[in-house]
């Protein structure tokens, strides 16, 4: 969703004639787009600002901000702390930060806009593609009304927010027009869009909007509360050709004392029965999850179930990480917490269970065909191309005859590696 936020910003500045580059003791504005979801994100925020900052010394026109979540945290407080910092905008401020810039560069004094709004503001900016990308992320909702016990996002995004399903339709179209061919929908809770706006059509029927839109191939979306996952929605899985047979459905755990504690809404045995359903629906659906270890109270025997899950619902990725405390959150008051020897040794052991399952998947995968939306030429070299399969898998194939970006290539698959799959480009499915 931050990829998305700086897809936002880069459109913004480039309507002012700003031009991107990679080299910052050029560059006039620097901009930190940040997250707080855990520790590590906000400890890069101080260290790049370390670097950033001492460029003004030689360039006191330079103009640095900072945004999104660790912004709308820290506040003022960021200010304060960073001598030279000269922007902090909030995560309902993105649309405002041109305003911003120009105040702080006309004043030559920091300034700070972090209020959470009726309306989030950059809603209904749209997030600048890459030059010849054929896919593209489009916000619909932001904010999140759940407040799990270990998380920080409805504090930093603030409550949930639809927008009307019209405006997000007349912006796949713009992008269609543009040559996208599939979409990301994004979300902190897709799954409850359009709940609590009066009149507004549900998710699915949203989905189903979408599909008729001519030029899109693919559409995906993320990311989805297990706990809001309506039949509604799993149906639409089979009744929409363009919907990909993939799902993002974080678990977090697989303890119910765990789940409970984190305040997730739903059991593993609740959670297995929506795989369930979906696996009868689509068979070939690929699933991934979101996986917290050593959460505040975490037994051995806990942790044990966790693992339990992963071979039961057989994920083709994980992300995987250490439990970390979040200021302001109700988990940053337990006290009952797992030493950190024991996480790095859970998290160790999850992952290198999850690389079996993932390694079985791919080799799976061997010998059948697969259409294949080409994004680039592949890293491997400058003969293969590279693009994923309807189930988010890489795959870098070679072709015989001429491809461009964009292309739907039918590819059989020949062989698999750790993280990506390797095939070559076949005319007839049969072959």
């Amino acid at each position: 969703m931050n990829v998305c936020d700086s897809g936002k910003i880069l459109h913004l500045f480039a309507d002012q004639d700003y031009q991107l580059t990679s080299d910052s003791r050029s560059a006039d504005l620097i901009v930190i787009n940040t997250c707080s979801v855990r520790e590590k994100p906000e400890l890069k925020l101080f260290s790049a600002l370390g670097r950033y900052i001492p460029l003004k010394r030689r360039r006191p026109e330079l103009v640095i901000a900072v945004g999104g979540c660790v912004a709308q945290q820290w506040g003022d407080k960021l200010l304060e702390r960073c001598p030279g910092l000269d922007v902090v905008f909030g995560t309902h401020q993105l649309d405002s930060l041109p305003q911003l810039v120009a105040a702080a560069r006309l004043s030559r004094k920091p300034v700070s806009s972090t209020d959470f709004l009726a309306r989030p503001g950059g809603l209904e900016v749209m997030a600048r593609p890459t030059p010849a990308a054929v896919s593209a992320m489009v916000t619909i909702m932001q904010g999140c009304d759940n407040f799990c016990s270990y998380c920080i996002v409805p504090y930093v995004r603030g409550r949930e927010y639809s927008r009307s399903s019209d405006a997000i339709i007349e912006e796949v179209r713009k992008l269609a027009e543009a040559g996208i061919k599939e979409v990301m929908l994004l979300g902190q809770n897709v799954n409850s869009y359009g709940l609590k706006a009066s009149g507004e059509i549900s998710f699915a029927e949203l989905l189903g909007r979408i599909q008729e839109i001519n030029g899109i191939e693919r559409i995906r979306f993320t990311t989805s509360h297990p706990k809001d996952m309506s039949d509604e929605l799993i149906s639409a899985f089979a009744a929409l050709s363009k919907l990909c047979p993939y799902l993002h459905l974080p678990l977090q755990a697989g303890s119910d004392a765990v789940l409970k504690r984190m305040g997730r809404g739903y059991t593993a045995a609740s959670y297995l029965e929506k795989v369930e359903k979906l696996r009868r629906i689509v068979p070939e659906i690929a699933l991934t999850t979101d996986i917290i270890v050593g959460f505040p109270g975490e037994s051995e025997a806990d942790f044990l179930q966790t693992l339990t899950m992963l071979k039961k619902v057989g994920y083709d990725q994980i992300y995987s990480f250490k439990y970390s405390v979040r200021p302001g959150t109700r988990a940053a008051d337990y006290d009952d917490i797992v030493a950190d020897e024991e996480k790095r040794d859970r998290l160790a052991r999850c992952q290198a269970l999850q690389d079996e399952i993932s390694q079985a998947i791919l080799l799976a995968q061997v010998g059948k065909i697969a259409e294949v939306l080409v994004t680039g030429p592949s890293k491997r070299g400058a003969s293969e191309w590279s693009g994923r399969t309807p189930e988010s898998r890489i795959v870098n194939f070679s072709a015989p005859t001429k491809i461009v970006v964009g292309d739907l290539c039918r590819v059989k698959v020949i062989e698999a590696y750790k993280h990506s799959l390797k095939g070559e480009v076949v005319a007839d499915a049969g072959s």
